[in-house]
């Protein structure tokens, strides 16, 4: 897992793009962003308050590591650049609307003319083909489309709720980064030179559900709390504890549910561990209910968590920044102690080096990266002189 000799240009912007290139950064590939000069991406402005106009959050989480390069992609001396920064690149990443990138002058077959041998990938909402491919939308738009906001609800008349995080956005980026390392394993392997590939975050996000596709695919619709992970038994669910918070059980297996009646000091409700009457299912969840109100999250955990039963409890997301479990396992990395951050997703056995923490100022490594591919220090000074970087 070292993309050190990787070279990425990054046309992505705000969530999607910007979090699969992260991915491969923190894989060692050296990502470039390619923005516009003296605005960038869009990323740099989200998330800022009135009281604090210097810090981006979501730019700052999503480009750690990062070079920044500053190009008018619009002018034919900006265009120009471009195309011999991409003579070096392994990998393209874009995230514009569908044609965008043909009336730029930066299309897979532009690409081609200069490397053949580049991984170009063009990630968007609904697929470059389709007939909702030109269609603009957000995270909300292609989970609602994918089925997941209407799961959101177990009653078919009540107001679906919103997920808790932009699934869609993460998805698609997670599955641009993964088809891009595929690519460039092919490649390695010889079986191809370049590679193009489109990514949709609404199929991404589709292919989660692939455990109700086949009823649902039959025409058979199984609501939010029909299905064995979505509450139909009690021994899978959510609790409230005696302090007010939240617990988690999920004890599907007979020998967890076992564990559990025994510790609960409950064997009469071993035989109910899944019943199909819903009269007894209803009875069941009845008496879990009242016996997790007994004591308080804590003492649950005290009394479950290092038992086999399948227990946990339900943390906001503060808490979980401050899990020991993450830390420990370097998913939530500190810098100098004061401002932590989520890490790569995956331990390896091989050193990565060190990433560095800060994302790149605006244009930060144009006149490094420009001078790297060729350009000299005079002809880098006259794109400055004509604003194209």
């Amino acid at each position: 897992m070292d993309l050190q000799s990787i070279r990425v240009l990054d046309l992505s912007h705000t969530l999607p793009g910007p979090y699969g290139t992260q991915l491969l950064c923190d894989m060692g590939a050296d990502v470039i962003k390619i923005e516009r000069p003296e605005t960038g991406e869009p990323g740099r402005q989200l998330g800022r308050t009135q009281t604090d106009r210097r810090h981006a959050p979501v730019f700052e989480v999503m480009n750690r590591g990062k070079r920044s390069v500053t190009l008018d992609l619009k002018r034919e001396r900006g265009l120009d650049a471009f195309l011999e920064l991409a003579r070096t690149a392994d990998v393209l990443v874009e995230q514009f609307r569908p044609g965008v990138v043909d009336r730029l002058g930066v299309a897979y077959d532009d690409m081609c003319t200069v490397n053949d041998e580049i991984v170009y990938c063009s990630l968007s909402g609904f697929g470059q083909t389709g007939p909702l491919s030109e269609r603009v939308g957000h995270d909300l738009n292609y989970a609602g489309f994918a089925g997941l906001i209407d799961m959101n609800r177990r009653d078919p008349e009540t107001k679906p709720t919103l997920p808790g995080f932009p699934v869609a956005d993460m998805a698609g980026g997670a599955f641009a980064a993964l088809s891009i390392v595929g690519a460039l394993l092919s490649r390695e392997l010889g079986e191809g030179d370049g590679e193009y590939l489109d990514v949709s975050m609404t199929d991404a996000l589709l292919s989660f559900s692939q455990l109700l596709a086949a009823p649902a695919m039959a025409g058979v619709e199984q609501r939010p709390g029909a299905t064995r992970t979505t509450g139909k038994y009690p021994c899978y669910d959510v609790y409230e504890t005696a302090d007010g918070r939240y617990v988690t059980l999920a004890a599907l297996e007979p020998e967890f549910w076992q564990r559990f009646c025994e510790l609960i000091d409950r064997p009469d409700l071993v035989s109910d561990h899944k019943s199909n009457d819903e009269t007894t299912r209803k009875r069941l969840r009845n008496d879990l209910s009242a016996v997790f109100t007994q004591r308080s999250a804590e003492e649950w955990e005290t009394l479950l968590g290092d038992e086999d039963v399948m227990f946990g409890p339900v943390q906001t997301l503060a808490e979980a920044f401050e899990s020991d479990h993450f830390e420990a396992r370097g998913v939530i990395e500190s810098d100098d102690g004061l401002l932590k951050r989520i890490g790569f997703p995956a331990i390896t056995n091989r050193d990565l080096g060190q990433i560095e923490s800060a994302p790149p100022a605006l244009g930060e490594h144009t006149d490094e990266v420009l001078q790297e591919v060729g350009f000299s220090a005079a002809e880098v000074a006259t794109l400055h002189e004509q604003d194209v970087v």
